[in-house]
């Protein structure tokens, strides 16, 4: 991709860093860069600059084996995120891609300390700043489970079980529009408890003071009209934070207000607002490719939309369809 327009605008060049998540056995491979530089102490992935003329794909190839020792097709190589950040001294775009491809033991070919890390063992405070996305990007799920429609607590809490059941989706938000404040938190208050049992966590759907209110919630998803009122996160670093957005401002905006994922659409046409303008996917690459956090494509997709929402540059999708039992 080209040097953002403030790189250019400050005169100063953009550094293009391709970097690879290796993945073998549910972990990933992470490094410990030399005192002597850059960021010098802290945990990475391994990587490094991408040579003129040189694709990502093939610096990453490069790279991987110069660092670790690894031998990695490169056809096996698929997007996860891309990750602009200003450190004030430099400017640098981090163009991540993983792999669970790799062949061979890894080494620490330049005497850095290498280890195999599971995801949630990565703290933020051991990476470089703009290495915390990737964390996020790593954590999150492919697919985030969104409840569909809402009626009486009983029933409603039946098919959560069912959907939970059947396709066991990680991340689930109740989302609940039509439900009064009281309604919401007695079905809230059961959802987790239904999520818990199942091992999945639940994020409640609405303003701070519903997170307040529900003991057991795993995170908070903000719709745009909560998002809009904030000028700070709202909720604990521990927990999940999510905007529902639709233009470049609104994922802006969630950023600053330290969101951990944004959704994006509706891409495509839904049956729940048919008529609506849509993105398509063009142009949720292109607010993709400026997002310094995961982004849901979302609206009208189906499990079969994963791979291309992730050739996007998203994270995955967003959605009811795929999970939420229609009786």
């Amino acid at each position: 991709m080209s040097d953002s327009a403030s790189a250019s605008e400050a005169g100063v060049k953009e550094v293009h860093v391709a970097v690879a998540v290796i993945v073998r056995d549910g972990r990933v491979l992470i490094a410990r860069r030399p005192d002597h530089v850059h960021q010098g102490g802290l945990l990475e992935f391994p990587g490094g600059k991408v040579e003129p003329g040189e694709s990502v794909q093939a610096a990453l190839v490069r790279e991987i084996a110069e660092e670790t020792g690894l031998r990695v097709p490169e056809d096996s190589l698929e997007p996860v995120i891309g990750i602009r950040h200003d450190y004030g001294d430099k400017r640098v775009f981090l163009d991540v891609w993983e792999t669970g491809a790799a062949e061979g033991e890894a080494t620490g070919c330049e005497g850095q300390p290498v280890e195999w890390l599971a995801p949630d063992q990565l703290r933020d405070e051991d990476f470089p700043a703009a290495n915390r996305p990737i964390i996020r990007a790593l954590r999150l799920p492919r697919q985030l489970a969104i409840t569909g429609e809402i009626g009486d607590l009983e029933p409603t809490v039946k098919r959560l079980e069912m959907g939970l059941e059947v396709a066991r989706p990680p991340l689930v938000v109740l989302r609940a529009p039509s439900l009064s404040e009281r309604a919401y938190r007695q079905l809230a208050e059961e959802a987790v408890s239904v999520c818990d049992r199942a091992g999945v966590a639940l994020m409640v759907h609405g303003g701070p003071d519903i997170f307040r209110a529900t003991l057991g919630a795993r995170g908070l998803h903000l719709p745009w009209r909560e998002a809009a009122a904030l000028s700070a996160r709202p909720v604990p670093q521990e927990v999940w934070l999510g905007v529902s957005c639709h233009s470049r401002q609104e994922i802006d905006h969630a950023e600053a207000i330290g969101a951990d994922y944004v959704t994006l659409g509706p891409v495509q046409p839904t049956e729940s607002h048919p008529g609506a303008p849509t993105l398509g996917w063009r142009a949720f690459a292109e607010l993709v490719s400026e997002a310094a956090l995961p982004v849901f494509a979302l609206g009208g997709l189906s499990s079969g939309d994963i791979q291309g929402a992730r050739q996007c540059g998203g994270q995955g999708i967003a959605g009811i369809g795929f999970w939420w039992p229609r009786n």
